[in-house]
């Protein structure tokens, strides 16, 4: 009885430290993809935030129907943990509001155009994608060739004015799409008043000098 009491200590202990094993090494900082961070500031002092894992190309197809971020499908926007957007500004994007707040963002790259998407599912793990449900919206990129092969992922943000346009750069390709500031409008105060004319009573016309 108590070597099965001891047994069974041993393998509720080693599923317990396999678990936390397994955990710590699914948030442990990947060397191959390490952690970055990209941001713009809007002229009122209102900023966009982004923190991500950079992978390197390390010799791999990257984009494309085999490649290692097949064409058509989600993709998380680097590795690891899902890439957050954080705004303090209410945002238009491609003719689309998107409020303040905080998201996660992901493409669906393809050769050419990508779309961006925010999700509003935030604190995940990077895959599988979240669904649908999450969206808060799909938004169409710009797609352009680099001249050069670029060994970094990069997230920028290049700023001009109200704009911020948010830029990806990976391999041969850079994909990018403008962030506007939405600045609430300013209601003039109307007047009511009403005007109403007030007849000069006989009695107060002028008396001849």
């Amino acid at each position: 009885m108590r070597r099965l009491i001891v047994s069974s200590a041993v393998l509720v202990l080693g599923v317990g430290v396999s678990a936390v094993l397994a955990h710590a090494q699914k948030r442990t900082p990947d060397k191959l993809s390490p952690a970055a961070s990209a941001s713009c500031a809007f002229q009122d002092g209102k900023t966009i935030k982004t923190s991500y894992s950079s992978p390197r190309t390390r010799g791999r197809k990257i984009f494309a129907a085999d490649g290692l971020v097949p064409y058509g499908k989600p993709w998380r926007a680097g590795a690891q943990e899902a890439t957050t957007f954080q705004s303090t500004a209410n945002l238009e994007v491609d003719g689309k509001s998107v409020p303040a707040g905080d998201y996660t963002i992901f493409t669906i790259p393809n050769a050419d155009e990508w779309k961006l998407i925010i999700s509003k599912k935030t604190g995940e793990w990077g895959i599988p994608y979240p669904g649908e449900q999450y969206e808060l919206g799909r938004y169409q990129m710009k797609v352009s060739t680099l001249p050069s092969s670029v060994e970094d992922f990069k997230i920028s943000y290049i700023p001009h004015g109200s704009v911020c346009t948010l830029q990806m750069e990976w391999a041969t390709t850079r994909a990018s799409i403008a962030l506007t500031e939405k600045k609430q409008r300013r209601h003039r105060n109307r007047c009511r008043c009403s005007w109403r004319r007030v007849p000069l009573s006989r009695a107060a016309k002028r008396e001849p000098s």
